[in-house]
């Protein structure tokens, strides 16, 4: 029998984020539970989805559970709660942690679907978790992370992740909860290469873009991708990751589909890049969804400066995003720096 950790024969949940993807794992959840609460910053989209049963702002066409329901009281539905799934952009997730950590449930388990890198403080949210809520809770916490485009999760299209924790009871809760017939979940204790692999991969996947947008063709993606997934795992090992995590879903597997698909928010602000529009152009026509990757760029460019560790490929997405460099230049000059053994 599998050694849970909830003290009540069924986990309460709230999805803290009603965003795409939080959208979407709550549908998710909502599926095989019988208690699952959406939070949402705007009352407009909770009273959609409580009573028209669609998010009006993300994926309108999509109906919900009649089982989920939605709330704006965010302190409200942290207290009431055993499971917190926080599905906010990471810039955004220290504000809404301070709110919510006076009301967190003593026995609560925090699981963390959102990929990035604060910018300002270059911490991870496994960091940010340890300094707003403190290392019990820390310990009590998972980071869902893998190849999952939120409109095919709603569909029930086949999916698989990996959830890693530092408690293996914790982890072993989480990836049950999770799990359905369409929703496949694996189990490690890489924190930080779970959490690395879903942040980096999307400044490759910006890069990816900008090549295609430029028409560089599939060699390049294919070498490109190739390189970008080297600089990951240099970064991850000087950080403590391992480097067969890079191998994963988590790395690999969400890489390739962030870096090919056309449903990929950081491919398309980086193929709009690749064809000469501007940044700011780019993400005032966004309609309220965020490419990770933008700020996740800024803060991964400074991270490698502190370890030390040469990230071209990074480097060159940078000075495209903000130093105003144009991009075929600076491809030019990735193309024709030194060379090295492929190993380097």
């Amino acid at each position: 029998m599998a050694d849970h950790v909830f003290i009540h024969p069924e986990p309460s949940v709230a999805v803290i984020g009603a965003g795409s993807w939080g959208t979407a794992l709550a549908a998710l959840l909502a599926g095989k539970l019988s208690r699952v609460t959406l939070w949402c910053r705007e009352a407009e989209v909770a009273e959609s989805i409580n009573g028209e049963r669609r998010n009006p702002l993300f994926m309108a066409d999509v109906w919900l559970p009649a089982t989920l329901r939605a709330v704006t009281d965010l302190e409200a539905a942290t207290a009431a709660h055993t499971v917190l799934v926080m599905a906010v952009p990471t810039q955004f997730t220290r504000a809404i942690l301070e709110r919510m950590a006076p009301h967190w449930p003593r026995e609560g388990i925090a699981v963390f679907a959102t990929k990035g890198i604060e910018m300002d403080r270059l911490t991870l949210i496994s960091e940010l978790c340890r300094e707003v809520l403190g290392a019990e809770r820390v310990g009590r916490s998972c980071y869902l992370s893998g190849p999952s485009f939120a409109r095919e999760v709603l569909a029930g299209l086949p999916t698989a992740v990996a959830v890693a924790g530092q408690d293996p009871r914790v982890v072993q809760t989480v990836q049950e909860l999770f799990a359905t017939a369409a929703f496949r979940t694996y189990s490690t204790d890489d924190v930080t290469g779970v959490e690395l692999g879903g942040a980096l991969k999307n400044v490759i996947a910006l890069a990816a873009g900008i090549g295609d947008g430029l028409g560089y063709g599939h060699n390049a993606r294919a070498a490109l991708i190739t390189r970008g997934l080297a600089e990951m795992i240099r970064l991850g090992e000087s950080l403590g990751a391992r480097r067969e995590t890079f191998a994963g879903l988590s790395g690999l597997g969400d890489l390739l589909l962030t870096a090919t698909s056309e449903q990929s928010r950081n491919r398309m602000v980086g193929f709009q890049l690749g064809q000469g529009r501007s940044l700011a152009d780019i993400q005032a026509g966004m309609q309220g969804q965020v490419a990770e990757g933008v700020k996740t760029a800024h803060g991964v460019f400074h991270l490698a400066q502190r370890q030390g560790i040469d990230m071209p490929i990074t480097r060159a997405v940078y000075a495209i995003l903000f130093q105003d460099r144009p991009p075929a230049s600076v491809v030019r000059e990735l193309m024709e720096r030194a060379l090295k053994p492929e190993s380097a």
